[in-house]
């Protein structure tokens, strides 16, 4: 095998003898390209992750070299690749029971709107290709980021996140630093835990000393009708880039299996939902395609107390 190229097409059992170091290193090239996506070109960290599980699939089905041929482009066309690909992804995620969300493809268009991964795999790929093939696509795709993606790159998109929550922050006034100014960030991991801890003001981590009670560490998240997503993918949304940032998880209570439309997420320390928010009242994320929103819990009683202050509302006829 050239070792210059993608690692992608070794087998499972070369996979599980090598050391994670050796790993890293097995898979150097498409680190490199992930660089380039989310440092290079500042592209979102997680839609990125999933452009190399793409590509990297692509070679596992027998398109050769799918990711050697990306690095040896100009930076200016990885991009534009990178935004053909993502136009693929959409027609994976944009679908509900089977029924497309987005326009339908006209024969020309089809043919027309990923000209350069056509060039880079140099057999025939189009866009009416993943939508026919949307299952076994979406399943692949999936199980490339599981077996590699996530293994070679989450250091680097931490690192990117980490980035970007801070810009972000810095974007939104500095709410979080006051006056002290940037001066008092912490960076490195706190016990090991991947960044838990990072771009965290010293006061605001530890609160004072004081307790804070659990509804003052709760995050409250909605989710898309139709989307459904599980637990399992928002905590690893969330500890990829926070480390063990969790201490109880509570979704949507429902029947028959239905779909969850919301939870609550309670953290061990109130500065990750400060981080989290980067000092807006709402934020939104894609964990694997599908949107997820973000805001500061608001208890019951807090709710009717912001009514009051509001409106003059008194007690009375507020049953608690």
């Amino acid at each position: 095998m050239d070792p210059s190229a993608s690692s992608s097409s070794s087998n499972s059992s070369t996979i599980v003898t090598l050391s994670h170091e050796d790993f890293l290193l097995f898979h150097q090239m498409d680190r490199d390209l992930y660089s380039i996506l989310v440092n290079n070109l500042s592209r979102d960290p997680l839609e990125s992750m999933q452009l190399l599980s793409l590509w990297l699939w692509l070679e596992r089905v027998g398109f050769r070299s799918v990711v050697k041929n990306i690095m040896a482009l100009p930076v200016i066309l990885i991009n534009e690749i990178a935004d053909e690909s993502t136009i693929c992804l959409s027609y994976l995620v944009n679908t509900n029971n089977n029924t497309c969300l987005i326009p339908s493809l006209s024969p020309a268009s089809e043919s027309n709107e990923i000209p350069l991964l056509q060039s880079i795999v140099k057999e025939e790929i189009t866009l009416k290709l993943f939508l026919e093939n949307r299952a076994t696509v979406i399943q692949g795709i999936e199980s490339t980021k599981q077996d590699i993606c996530l293994k070679a790159l989450s250091d680097i998109m931490q690192e990117a996140m980490m980035r970007d929550m801070a810009e972000r922050m810095v974007e939104h006034n500095n709410l979080l630093f006051g006056s002290l100014g940037p001066a008092n960030l912490q960076f490195g991991s706190v016990g090991g835990s991947g960044i838990a801890g990072a771009i965290i003001p010293q006061q605001i981590y530890n609160n004072g000393g004081g307790f804070v009670a659990p509804d003052d560490r709760t995050l409250f998240v909605t989710f898309s009708k139709g989307y459904r997503v599980e637990e399992w993918e928002v905590r690893n949304f969330l500890t990829m880039t926070f480390g063990d940032c969790i201490e109880n998880f509570k979704f949507q209570e429902t029947a028959n299996n239905e779909q969850p439309l919301f939870a609550r997420i309670v953290f061990h320390n109130v500065s990750t939902i400060q981080m989290i928010l980067g000092g807006a009242s709402k934020v939104k994320f894609t964990i694997n395609g599908k949107h997820v929103w973000a805001r500061k819990f608001v208890p019951k009683r807090g709710r009717m107390m912001q009514l009051q202050d509001t409106f003059g509302f008194g007690n009375a006829g507020f049953g608690m």
